[in-house]
């Protein structure tokens, strides 16, 4: 297993030197000499903290998901960083349908293959290529190398902890202490709470949209709607647009989609396809089905999630338009939150050839564990957190919990910022994490 040829040195005017890196790993690493694929790290170094090549191995390292949002106050501390595109994402080898290997053709050679896209392997990875980068550094502490995520990726970074704990140097979580927990059921039930909540300030802010929501429905109802590029738009596709409920701007964006619709609505008796666009393009499944079919999986350690999300808002009447139909048309409808349901499979159109691999998954009881609560508990590297209070996807009471259970683990707690804080606020963020990792307390 070795790092392939860099592929690509550029110099950068904003003073960056960039490093595209792609490495063969192991598509299972209880084989390492069977099946590769391949994982690209894009390596950023600032040059004015390293003016000379030889001042380059001198820089700390941090490794982050491409996707998390970090910003670029990591360079200005000196770190060199390693920005991972996690298997099955970016330049790394793509999981979709149409790129799947040839050996891999019924659901359960698919359900088969893609449990090796979780974050227990995407961690694998990571150690890899520490030791591919760092192994051969003459100091013991020089081998080690920082760890930052944002949400998913703080999920990752517990794992890493978990069973690497001696390659990482310390470690900024943002939004991600994950819920230590072996199956999702518990996770959506407190997650129900929030998503309620952003619903009532979403139609606290456009009542007008309570009966825009319900018209649309029943126009969606009343005849099939196709999106561009072949998926269904169901009266359950369109109340999945509240995933975006809980980041920053959000909401807003909802209400301009709920409105253009209206109007298209009174205008045409249709949606035009300049709506239909807008509402395909909040919906990243298609270009991501990774992100659908092994999102409830990942809270998941020798259990089956068997459709959690979707048992659990069986519960609230207020989630179904098949149940709030019925109801007087002042009663709002409520948009679900980041939750996957098995209508997913039929109305997304790159979710279609996986359908019958994720009802495979939703049933699978084997799921290696991802948390070692023995390790976490004696943890001796400065965990150093971002929390939200009011967190639409990390339950604040479970992050708490988790915060309790990994030793040397502080936080900065906020309710001035929601999930993506990091991104909205970057500069006050790292400030303050960067500050909390010096512990220093007066």
């Amino acid at each position: 297993m070795t790092c392939s040829a860099e592929l690509t040195t550029l110099l950068r005017t904003d003073g960056l030197k960039v490093i595209e890196r792609f490495f063969s790993v192991p598509l299972d690493y209880s084989n390492p000499e069977g099946q590769k694929i391949r994982v690209f790290a894009r390596h950023v170094i600032p040059r004015d903290k390293a003016e000379k090549p030889e001042d380059e191995a001198k820089l700390p390292f941090c490794i982050v998901p491409s996707s998390s949002g970090f910003p670029g106050e990591l360079y200005t501390k000196g770190y060199q960083v390693i920005w991972l595109d996690q298997r099955g994402t970016g330049l790394s080898t793509p999981l979709s349908p149409e790129s799947l290997p040839d050996n891999v053709k019924t659901d359960e050679d698919i359900a088969q293959y893609l449990k090796h896209f979780r974050a227990d392997s995407i961690v694998k990875d990571a150690e890899f290529i520490r030791k591919s980068l760092l192994g051969n550094k003459e100091k013991p502490e020089d081998r080690k190398w920082t760890l930052a995520g944002q949400s998913f990726g703080g999920f990752c970074v517990i794992t890493y902890l978990s069973f690497f704990p001696e390659g990482v140097k310390e470690a900024f979580i943002t939004g991600g202490l994950a819920p230590l927990v072996d199956q999702p059921d518990v996770v959506y039930e407190a997650l129900a709470q929030q998503v309620i909540k952003r619903n009532e300030i979403y139609y606290k802010k456009y009542p007008q949209d309570i009966r825009r929501v319900r018209n649309i429905l029943a126009h969606l109802e009343s005849k099939p709607v196709a999106l561009p590029n072949g998926g269904r738009l169901t009266p359950n596709r369109f109340l999945q647009l509240g995933t975006a409920f809980g980041a920053h701007g959000g909401i807003d964006a909802i209400h301009q989609i709920v409105f253009r619709a209206s109007n298209d609505l009174v205008l045409m008796d249709k949606l035009s396809y300049k709506t239909l666009q807008n509402i395909e393009n909040q919906q990243p499944f298609d270009g991501n089905p990774l992100y659908a079919i092994l999102h409830e999986p990942l809270y998941c350690q020798g259990k089956a999630a068997d459709w959690s999300a979707a048992r659990t808002i069986q519960k609230y009447a207020e989630f179904s338009w098949q149940k709030m139909k019925a109801q007087a048309g002042t009663l709002p409808v409520y948009f679900t939150g980041e939750m996957i349901f098995p209508d997913m499979f039929d109305d997304y159109v790159n979710l279609r050839p996986w359908k019958g691999a994720a009802e495979i998954l939703a049933k699978d009881t084997s799921w290696a564990h991802i948390y070692d609560l023995d390790q976490l508990a004696k943890n001796e590297v400065k965990v150093s957190a971002a929390t939200y209070f009011n967190d639409m996807y990390v339950d604040f009471g479970f992050a708490q919990q988790t915060a309790s259970k990994i030793k040397n683990t502080e936080q900065y707690i906020t309710n001035q910022l929601v999930h993506d804080g990091i991104a909205e606020d970057p500069g006050d963020v790292m400030k303050k994490l960067f500050k909390l990792s010096k512990r220093e307390f007066n």
